[in-house]
Order: structure tokens, then sequence, then C-alpha cells
């Protein structure tokens, strides 16, 4: 008796897993693994680029999802813990993307969102600069259904708080990988 069922379960887990695959996260020109554009790449720190943040699409939403939420990290920084480059949550669960060039005071987000602090400092998009002769950096744009209305956290807050809250709340989530080196 007990083939059956875990034969039962076993499909159950299957078919959860393919709804959850169709959850998406993309950016139009720019397929996984592509590398980043000079409108991408940051301004300062000895690079130059447009520092504007990418057109981002996503869909499939996870049901039970009620508000999103954005990161944007380089696990290859030489910091002993990467670099936070985007933080945007409280964005609404029927949301289905976000046009190219947010502005730092949150122009062209959904009313509502929140953009809060980055490794940089400040809110907003930063864009990628890696060290001059490293290898080309990742940078993983994950996009984070969660099971609340809304992270009610400041603009203030420090990417790490907001990524506790992230994952103390996440249901799903799904990434997009591009490169940059220089």
């Amino acid at each position: 008796m007990r083939s059956p069922s875990l034969l039962a379960l076993t499909l159950g887990a299957l078919l959860c897993g393919q709804a959850n695959a169709a959850f998406t996260l993309t950016s139009p020109g720019l397929p996984e693994g592509a590398s980043l554009p000079l409108a991408q790449v940051y301004n300062g720190f000895g690079c130059q680029g447009g520092n504007q943040s990418p057109a981002l699409q996503w869909q499939e939403v996870p049901a039970g999802t009620r508000s999103l939420a954005l990161t944007v990290y380089d696990p290859d920084a030489p910091t002993g813990s990467g670099w936070w480059h985007w933080v945007v949550f409280n964005l609404p669960a029927d949301s289905a993307g976000l046009p190219a060039s947010i502005a730092a005071d949150g122009q062209g987000l959904p009313a509502g969102a929140v953009q809060s602090l980055t490794d940089f400092g400040q809110p907003g998009f930063g864009g990628a600069c890696p060290p001059e002769g490293d290898p080309p950096h990742r940078y993983r744009f994950t996009l984070h259904a969660l099971k609340v209305d809304k992270l009610d956290l400041p603009a203030t807050s420090m990417p790490a708080l907001v990524g506790f809250m992230l994952h103390a709340n996440e249901l799903a989530q799904t990434s997009l990988t591009l490169h940059y080196g220089r």
C-alpha cells in the first residue's frame, strides 16, 4: 500500500516543481549569461557607464503571492560578503515587470514600491563595476515572490536586513544571471 502513496506524493511534488519552474525573470535583449552593456555599468569607482537599470519582465508569479521584491547581487565582489547593487521591495503581486532606467528617487516604480540602500550607500540601481583585471563577475537579478502584502521597512534599510525579511517571507524566487568584467 505504500508504493501507490509514495508514487502519488512523488507525482505531486513533480507537478508542483513544474508549476514553479514557469516563474521566470527575463530582460529584453539580455539572455541568461549575457554580458551587461555599458548602459548597466556604474558611473564611478573607475567605471564609466550609464548606471541605468535594465528593463525586466516576469511571468507566472506563483499562486498566493501577495507582493514581490527584486534584488541584484554580485557574489564575486572581493568583500567577503558580495555586493548588493539594487534592492526593491513592495512591488505589486500583479505586476509583470519594470521599465529600464528606474530613477534613484523611485520614479518609474509602481506606487508603494520602495528602493532601499545598496552597498554603494544610496538607494536605486548601482551598475556593475568589478575591479579592473578581475574575471567577469556574476550579477544575479532575483525576483522574490512573498507571502506578505508588504515589508514594513524604511527606504534606509540595509540590504542584509531586507534580505533577512525576504527569506522569512518568501514563497518562491527566480533569477537571471548576467556578467560583466573589465
